[in-house]
């Protein structure tokens, strides 16, 4: 397969982290980031809810209650 090149916009923590990593371990990054856009895009398709129950472990993991999420959306 040949290869392509992309840019893609990352936090600036991430591309700090690329940008100083060695050409070995950006390859390494490379090769893992285009295995999970191949997944991504080519992959099956994560039912809705799945998502939905991964997002929020994640969201409950970095410290966002359910109190807090009905505040929010009750913002206007």
């Amino acid at each position: 397969m040949s290869a392509g090149t992309i840019s893609i916009a990352v936090d600036a923590d991430a591309a700090q982290t690329f940008c100083a990593a060695s050409p070995a371990e950006r390859r390494k990054l490379e090769l893992l980031l285009g295995l999970r856009l191949r997944e991504l895009t080519l992959g099956r398709v994560r039912p809705l809810g799945e998502i939905m129950d991964d997002m929020g472990a994640e969201a409950a993991a970095k410290g966002l209650t359910p109190d807090m999420l009905e505040s929010m959306l009750s913002e206007e």
